[in-house]
């Protein structure tokens, strides 16, 4: 007999897991967790969004399972998300009665049955990174005052709508069904329809080929128009590396193709003609910085500055926003033409002079970001270094990449739009002047941002809109610091009493300008361990000569997620009485450091942590590509081993010396 009602049911997040009793069972063919720190951090700040506007109910997508019987339900789609959900409740200390379990994962299922402490001898570090990720995501945006209203909204308001597979559907059906069904416009699709139909026939189809290539955002925009290599030539020049031969969207050559007689619905799924390339080309991909949807938004951005009166404090660099941020634009073919010719102008910005990550992963042998623009000699295409092998082409990877894992989510990249503005206003695209501005603006970052208490909120992250008010004035950059009060630790604590926190930021710069410090004293250079050059270093570093090798090798990973207290939390305020818990929370004794070796050793004393992370054997990974600082205070807990007792080889006064010392480097 058919039902009479869908299969549908809108639960919250306490009913799936603090309701009527249910197992959540993962079937043995779903991949393993899989969400990073990125994923995790945007619905958050997407629940606390719509938290503070006050939504009566928010939702984040369905779950789809079928009924096994004994209230046991195989999720078919959604585990990603129900993990997920678990591990925040887990981080806000919410405890369930409901269980998610991995069928035939023992590891996995070990794992998330161990919230928080995972006090298990295997763990599935996916499981882990995601619940550590989910707390810091908690503690950077949500401030102390809201997390209990917070932790009420996530539970009651935030809902999932569960279908339930009929009991007698066939399920590989259902899978071939749920693989070809038409999915819905995106968000930038419907952007593309409301700006392509203010354009004529001609210009349609310029405008759908030069949207459809800069979509492609894993691909050099060179590469993508050197099929047709007239078109590419008009564009890029000769040589195709680079941009200026053409000034306007009218100046772009003309697309002769069958987008004439395509309706507006067709056109916005049309990928152009197919046209063969060189048998010597081979498309150079990297990993993206950032997405299609938030990239169009800078570029809205960039055309919105040429206007006379607008606000940028005002505009939201969050895709959340995209239709939102164009229902406000009065769209004409006037326009349309700006943005496009923008568009594309941003794009082989983007890929020429940010810096992209290869497709390896991370390694201490390589640094995996690349700063490379795109060219063509006769048939051939290949990848130069943006300034060769110069000191300038380092430090310009160096300080790309330090804004990249600062601001690693896809959203409010401001230090991205601040770069491609620069770039937009320039004359020549200067590498020198590039470097000068972006040395500038990480200064300015530190200076009128981090160290402007009104800039900051309760938990010292920046406020919405306190980047663009210190570095926009009457819409043009300004990279000078007007901050003259660097009190570091009246903002960020010395130990005396418990920091507010400390942004990664701070610790990415204060890394960049350990580096830089190398950088300018001895690279290229050959130096003696006993030199009066490197005692001097080492000196003011706080420590003693542990090499250049870790200068050398050091770059921005990605895996650099975490802060790591170098003296634990789990032993503050012991028996011994060697650091106090508002001690620990400071610049002193905080590092960066992968998050796999913090979810593995955060509670291991000083003198465990250095035995093991600067274990020679090579069976763990070494720690140094992570964090010069940490390496730093490693170094200085060894010297202290020869003259101090068994647990006494980092105390307060060494996080003290140490915080003052990083604080000189800091401030120059």
């Amino acid at each position: 007999m058919k039902t009479k009602t869908l299969p549908l049911k809108e639960l919250s997040i306490a009913e799936i897991y603090n309701g009527d009793k249910a197992t959540y069972e993962v079937p043995i063919y779903q991949r393993n967790y899989a969400w990073e720190k990125d994923e995790i951090s945007a619905l958050i700040q997407d629940v606390y969004d719509v938290y503070t506007a006050k939504k009566q109910t928010y939702f984040i997508g369905t779950l789809v399972s079928f009924h096994k019987g004994d209230q046991v339900y195989e999720v078919i789609d959604g585990q990603q998300r129900l993990t997920t959900i678990n591990l925040v409740l887990g981080a806000l200390g919410v405890s369930i009665q409901n269980k998610l379990t991995y069928r035939a994962r023992k590891k996995s299922n070990d794992t998330i049955q161990s919230i928080p402490c995972f006090e298990i001898e295997e763990k599935d570090y996916g499981i882990v990174k995601g619940f550590k990720y989910a707390k810091d995501a908690i503690n950077e945006i949500v401030p102390k005052a809201c997390q209990d209203g917070f932790k009420n909204y996530f539970q009651h308001s935030v809902h999932l709508v569960h279908y339930q597979v009929p009991k007698d559907i066939d399920l590989n059906h259902y899978f071939e069904i749920m693989n070809s069904r038409g999915e819905q416009l995106e968000k930038h699709e419907i952007i593309k329809a409301r700006l392509i139909e203010k354009l004529n026939n001609a210009d349609k189809a310029k405008f759908n080929r030069l949207w459809e290539y800069c979509s492609e955002m894993n691909v050099y925009i060179q590469q993508k128009y050197s099929s047709d290599r007239n078109s590419a030539t008009q564009i890029f020049g000769k040589s195709l590396g680079d941009f200026g031969y053409v000034m306007d969207f009218d100046a772009l050559p003309d697309v002769e193709d069958n987008t004439n007689t395509l309706k507006i619905s067709e056109l916005i799924n049309y990928k152009g003609l197919e046209t063969p390339q060189d048998e010597e080309d081979k498309i150079d991909t990297f990993q993206p910085i950032i997405d299609f949807s938030n990239f169009l938004l800078i570029v809205l951005k960039l055309t919105h500055m040429e206007e006379s009166g607008f606000d940028p404090t005002s505009f939201n660099l969050d895709d959340k926003e995209l239709i939102h941020e164009f229902d406000k634009v009065q769209v004409d073919k006037k326009f349309v033409k700006r943005f496009g010719f923008n568009l594309l102008m941003a794009k082989y910005l983007l890929d020429n002079y940010l810096v992209h990550h290869s497709n390896e992963d991370d390694t201490i042998e390589s640094n995996p970001w690349k700063l490379q623009y795109w060219q063509k000699e006769g048939k051939k295409g290949y990848l130069k270094n943006l300034d060769g092998e110069s000191d300038t082409q380092n430090k310009l990877v160096q300080l790309l990449s330090m804004f990249e894992v600062s601001f690693t989510a896809r959203q409010r990249k401001n230090y991205l739009f601040y770069c491609l503005l620069h770039l937009f206003r320039s004359d020549d695209w200067d590498i020198g002047k590039y470097y000068e501005f972006l040395l500038g603006l990480a200064d300015k970052y530190f200076k009128d941002v981090y160290l402007v208490a009104d800039n900051l909120n309760e938990i010292n992250t920046p406020k919405p809109g306190s980047f663009d008010n210190a570095i926009l004035r009457d819409n043009s950059l300004d990279i000078t610091p007007h901050n003259s009060s660097f009190d570091f630790a009246a903002i960020y604590g010395d130990g005396t009493i418990m920091s507010k926190g400390i942004p990664l930021f701070v610790f990415n710069y204060l890394d960049y300008k350990l580096w830089e410090k190398y950088a300018n004293e001895f690279r290229g250079k050959k130096t003696k361990k006993d030199s009066k050059e490197r005692n001097e270093f080492f000196t003011a570093l706080g420590c003693a000569d542990f090499g250049l090798k870790v200068f050398e090798q050091f770059y921005f990973s990605r895996t650099r997620r975490s802060l790591e207290h170098y003296y634990p939390q789990a032993n503050a305020n012991g028996n011994n009485g060697a650091v106090n818990e508002d001690q620990i929370n400071c610049l002193g004794n905080y590092a960066m450091i992968g998050s796999e070796a913090n979810s593995s050793g955060s509670n291991w004393s000083p003198k465990t942590k250095l035995d093991h992370y600067l274990d020679a054997s090579g069976k763990i990974k070494q720690v140094s590509v992570a964090s010069i600082k940490f390496m730093i205070m490693m170094q200085k807990c060894k010297d202290n081993q020869n003259y101090r007792g068994v647990g006494q080889e980092w105390n307060f006064e060494d996080i003290k010396e140490h915080q003052d010392r990083m604080s000189e480097v800091l401030l120059g």
